[in-house]
């Protein structure tokens, strides 16, 4: 196993930069329209909560970080790409929280053949047996690919295909039945289809090994015309329901789907409130039971003054299912080059201190993405809102 940097660098010049459009721009034309948003908490200009994992320069772009904390509650690792959408392999590690990060760890050399948006996950199988497991969007046969570590991150096998052909991997994967199987969800072409050569359907598939294996594709929501992508599954706080937050590609709303089955059946699709009008939630739920969800906001064409920025949205799972908005926001980053950013970790650490994670912008000038964390705590954001209002 050697280090990738020298490989994926050089695939980096010889391709160029690909990205141009700005992602959280609608695809058909939207009537503008204002619609009542929470406030809003800044944290973007306070630099001494943001903290760069990988900086990005005039020839490199960092993209599309995902995050995984251990249970020890500081090891912490993060995967991304080289360029939009570009090929796997850079991972760090930090051993005290997100604050300070390794060189590029040592991965086996496949996985540069990988690319798209990769997600790391601490999985349990049936018997109790846990492994670090990272799937990536696209193998050479176009399938999404897996690759295990048994010793906790410290060597790591090769990427090998799922055979499940996806536009990305899983977004978000959530044990059910008691933890005896779990339940993967993603985005992928419809099946068959001839006329939108770009579609996207919300998948599901089951492992009942602890995520080496997968059963083939379910369609569980279709929307023709409508672009659904990029799941996010959150369990009810009884234990009772999953939600799953949908992004919704060509409208730039947000869209949810309840489930009281285990993911057997869902319901009909619905809006999600204003607030949560984003790209790629990912949530965590604090100690107090209230929701931390982090997302690149979309919400322009309806008001949101925290457009094309990195924010979190704080409320309950009952606001949610129930039609409202949340407390407040909190704009985390700020991006200088429009939405390009998003596809957020979340973490939260012992001490109640989220780290949430994006790929983005930082700075104006000539540098590229990078990926960089924000850090802050709902006491402090609370004490932000209230004297706001």
């Amino acid at each position: 196993m050697r280090n990738l940097l020298p490989k994926l660098l050089a695939c980096v010049l010889a391709s160029g930069t690909a990205y141009a459009a700005d992602p959280s721009a609608a695809t058909q034309p939207l009537t503008p329209q204002h619609l009542p948003f929470p406030p809003t908490v800044d944290l973007s200009r306070d630099t001494a909560r943001h903290v760069i994992i990988a900086q990005g320069d005039a020839s490199t772009y960092q993209g599309h970080p995902t995050t995984l904390l251990l249970p020890d509650g500081r090891t912490m690792f993060c995967v991304w790409t080289i360029n939009h959408g570009g090929p796997c392999g850079p991972m760090k590690r930090s051993d005290d929280g997100g604050l300070t990060w390794s060189g590029l760890l040592p991965v086996p050399d496949n996985w540069r053949t990988t690319r798209n948006c990769p997600t790391i996950w601490r999985l349990q199988d049936p018997r109790g047996a846990a492994r670090l497991v990272v799937y990536a969007g696209q193998g050479p046969d176009g399938a999404m690919h897996v690759a295990h570590s048994t010793d906790e991150g410290r060597t790591w096998t090769p990427m090998r295909s799922l055979g499940l052909e996806c536009v990305m991997p899983f977004c978000t994967i959530a044990p059910i039945e008691g933890g005896r199987k779990l339940l993967g969800l993603t985005n992928i072409r419809r099946p068959g289809e001839k006329v939108e050569p770009r579609s996207n359907v919300i998948a599901q598939s089951i492992s009942e090994d602890g995520g080496l294996t997968w059963a083939p594709w379910r369609v569980i929501l279709d929307l023709p015309g409508l672009k659904p992508c990029e799941p996010w599954v959150v369990r009810s706080p009884d234990g009772r329901q999953l939600l799953t937050l949908l992004r919704e590609n060509d409208r730039r709303e947000a869209l949810f789907i309840t489930s009281d089955d285990e993911g057997r059946s869902w319901s009909k699709e619905k809006k999600l409130p204003p607030g949560l009008y984003g790209d790629r939630h990912v949530a965590k739920y604090a100690a107090d039971g209230r929701l931390v969800i982090a997302m690149r906001d979309t919400g322009g064409a309806y008001g949101s003054p925290t457009s094309t920025h990195f924010v979190a949205w704080v409320g309950r799972y009952d606001d949610i299912v129930s039609g409202r908005d949340g407390q407040y926001r909190v704009k985390l980053l700020h991006s200088h080059k429009g939405g390009d950013n998003g596809y957020p970790g979340v973490e939260l650490l012992p001490d109640g201190t989220f780290v949430a994670t994006t790929y983005i912008k930082y700075r104006a000038g000539p540098e590229k993405n990078s990926v960089v964390s924000a850090r802050f705590r709902l006491g402090e954001t609370d004490r932000l809102a209230a004297a706001a209002r």
